[in-house]
């Protein structure tokens, strides 16, 4: 079973890591930028982010659906009633994207049963990240296209009074 868990998060920090790098790319020669039906804007920077990352994953795990944001804007929502599946999130943050700033994420997530057991969350034009699975979590720096640095990141414990915490 470990040795399942760290091929899946090879796959899904490689698959991030190579949507970040066409994001990236995208960013440099300016994205022309459409509207989904709901009015959110979609960039090819989004699309090519979801081709690499539902290209990875149905390479490697051909048999658990892909629910992926702008396939789902184009009516493509796979049957997820066995409930696993990979949730993705091409490009989050479009908006800032095209705004030209830094706050914008790759996502991907493995969900059972409504609960996510493993996950990225890559901000290429940050060069870092999350990742979490089996029960552990760290952070990541990206240089060179590669992950260079790993450091492990937990919480503290909740003490007897709650802390509420708003932006």
């Amino acid at each position: 079973m470990q040795s399942d868990l760290e091929e899946l998060r090879r796959v899904m920090e490689d698959a991030a890591l190579a949507a970040g790098r066409a994001i990236m790319t995208i960013r440099g020669g300016g994205a022309d930028v459409h509207y989904k039906p709901d009015s959110s804007p979609v960039t090819e920077a989004d699309e090519e982010a979801e081709r690499l990352i539902l290209a990875a994953l149905l390479t490697h795990f051909p048999g658990i659906p892909v629910v992926a944001e702008e396939a789902v804007a184009a009516g493509l929502v796979p049957d997820i009633s066995g409930g696993l599946f990979f949730l993705v999130d091409p490009l989050d943050g479009t908006k800032e994207f095209v705004a030209g700033r830094s706050e914008f994420t790759v996502n991907i997530a493995l969900v059972e049963n409504g609960v996510p057991i493993t996950g990225i969350v890559y901000a290429p034009a940050l060069s870092s990240g999350f990742t979490a699975v089996d029960g552990r979590a760290e952070g990541f720096t990206v240089d060179g296209g590669a992950i260079v640095e790993r450091r492990p990141i937990g919480c503290r414990s909740r003490g007897s009074a709650l802390t509420a915490v708003a932006s």
